[in-house]
């Protein structure tokens, strides 16, 4: 049990009860060549649903500007495999993790798919152990900064860009439609048409900011589409 109470240390979490950790770091391959019943696979489906949960708060109270569309590609990227064994990374979950002989000895530790399911286990364990209470700034302790480093360079134009490269020969064009309001106050609309057709609207102070609208307007209309 040392061994957990090392690692709490760097979760900056004690549990009140250890079993629910023990359990989060038991992989399937432990639990198989152990004989045990039960591994951490229901607690990476729940730990899984709290994080998105966590994440998408997060966003929304505190990215009040963010279409719904970009909301969605910010958490995407960060609650991804790649980024959650980044976070494990952090806290060398891998070297915790309860793992079968084999498993371990072809590199599970630092198999991003073992320690990014591992890591969502552990969101789980202390969601259960502590609720929502204790899981949430455990979770914002990572997920805050990441989200920064993506939201800073990923605007509007630039996710539009992304998605409509996705099928080739695609042409995506800005146009200005019209301006509102007095010289000393003008409010600028523009109109963004992909190959031809119109797909988004959006008026701004100035034409940069009647594009990004624009393009924001375009990503709900393609991110609704596609649900």
């Amino acid at each position: 049990m040392q061994t957990f109470f090392e690692f709490e240390e760097k979760l900056g979490y004690s549990f009140k009860d250890k079993s629910l950790l023990e359990l989060a770091l038991t992989h399937s391959s432990y639990a198989n060549e152990n004989k045990l019943k039960k591994n951490n696979e229901r607690f990476e489906f729940l730990g899984d649903s709290v994080l998105g949960f966590v994440t998408a708060e997060y966003l929304f109270t505190e990215y009040k500007n963010r279409p719904e569309g970009e909301m969605t590609k910010l958490r995407a990227a960060v609650v991804c495999e790649k980024s959650l064994f980044k976070f494990a990374e952090q806290i060398d979950l891998g070297k915790y993790i309860l793992l079968g002989r084999g498993e371990d000895s072809t590199g599970g530790r630092n198999r991003p798919s073992v320690v990014s399911d591992a890591f969502e286990a552990v969101v789980a364990a202390i969601y259960l152990d502590g609720g929502m209470e204790a899981v949430k700034p455990y979770i914002l302790r990572f997920i805050k900064d990441a989200i920064k480093r993506e939201a800073s360079f990923k605007d509007n134009k630039s996710l539009l860009q992304e998605e409509i490269q996705k099928v080739k020969g695609n042409i995506l064009t800005y146009e200005e439609v019209g301006e509102e309001g007095p010289d000393h106050d003008k409010t600028f609309i523009f109109k963004v048409s992909l190959n031809g057709e119109v797909i988004g609207e959006g008026k701004g102070k100035s034409k940069k900011e009647a594009e990004q609208n624009a393009a924001g307007s375009a990503l709900e209309k393609i991110y609704n589409e596609t649900r």
